[in-house]
């Protein structure tokens, strides 16, 4: 289990690099055990996961009692999951469909309370200790805590990234590769010198202006070097979903290489 001393924003403003997996399977068991495996932070995807919001509220107290830092990511700007997804504890939310700087504003307003923005006030909430406690004192640790990301993954954001890089209090920027890879012409196609050139162009801005980078999807160990060499620090992993298909696929493989050697008898 992870020991969590420092929060989210005190790591990454702290220039630590962390890891953790997407995560599409709903429900609470299997995002203990992912947790518990020792990940830095997992990412809830209800973009394209199927989990309801109730699920998510159970995936996050899974993760954290484990220790794991939990990001919600969510398909759009929408102020009812982003609220929704803070009140329930979550440590960020991490939002796609993000263009233009107003867009990247309008994140953060959603995200934090006054004087910041214009986060839904109520501290009678799982991030709120349930019983209220001290209310002023609710919104002073919930915009020191909470963690503002948005997703990179069209043409528009890219013309727009220094603007939008000037945003206040935005904490890290989500290179979205496969989405990417499309509205630059080539779906799928995550490899490409043009996509990975394009990332690296990104990452060295983002890093530039203080900011916390993420993106690309990991699946091997060359995978990781190249992320850490271009200064993201937020690495991801392939998904839950994929790990365990991976490990069922190699323990099929290793059964099969050892029956394959004997003569089964009937």
């Amino acid at each position: 289990m992870n020991a969590v001393h420092r929060g989210l924003k005190e790591r990454l403003k702290a220039g630590e690099i962390l890891i953790g997996p997407w995560c599409v399977i709903p429900g609470g068991t299997v995002m203990n055990v992912i947790a518990a495996a020792g990940f830095d932070f997992v990412i809830i995807d209800l973009e394209h996961g199927p989990a309801s919001f109730e699920t998510a509220e159970e995936m996050v107290r899974a993760a954290q009692s484990a220790g794991a830092f939990t990001i919600v990511r969510m398909g759009s700007i929408s102020e009812h999951h982003i609220l929704r997804s803070l009140d329930v504890g979550a440590d960020g939310v991490l939002v796609a469909h993000v263009e233009t700087p107003g867009d990247a504003r309008t994140v953060v307003s959603l995200s934090k309370y006054h004087p910041i923005g214009s986060r839904g006030f109520s501290p009678f909430t799982r991030a709120g200790g349930y019983c209220g406690g001290d209310i002023p004192a609710h919104a002073k640790i919930q915009n020191r805590k909470s963690v503002v990301g948005v997703i990179l993954e069209g043409r528009q954001i890219i013309d727009n990234i220094d603007a939008v890089l000037e945003t206040e209090h935005l904490d890290f920027i989500y290179i979205g590769a496969y989405d990417l890879s499309q509205s630059l012409g080539m779906p799928g196609q995550i490899a490409h010198p043009k996509i990975k050139q394009t990332m690296e162009m990104c990452v060295e801005k983002i890093r530039g202006a203080g900011i916390a980078a993420g993106g690309f999807v990991a699946r091997n160990q060359d995978d990781m070097q190249w992320m850490v060499d271009i200064g993201m620090q937020i690495i991801t992993c392939l998904p839950d979903c994929t790990l365990l298909h991976n490990i069922c696929t190699q323990t099929l493989s290793q059964f099969h290489a050892v029956v394959g050697k004997k003569e089964i008898q009937p």
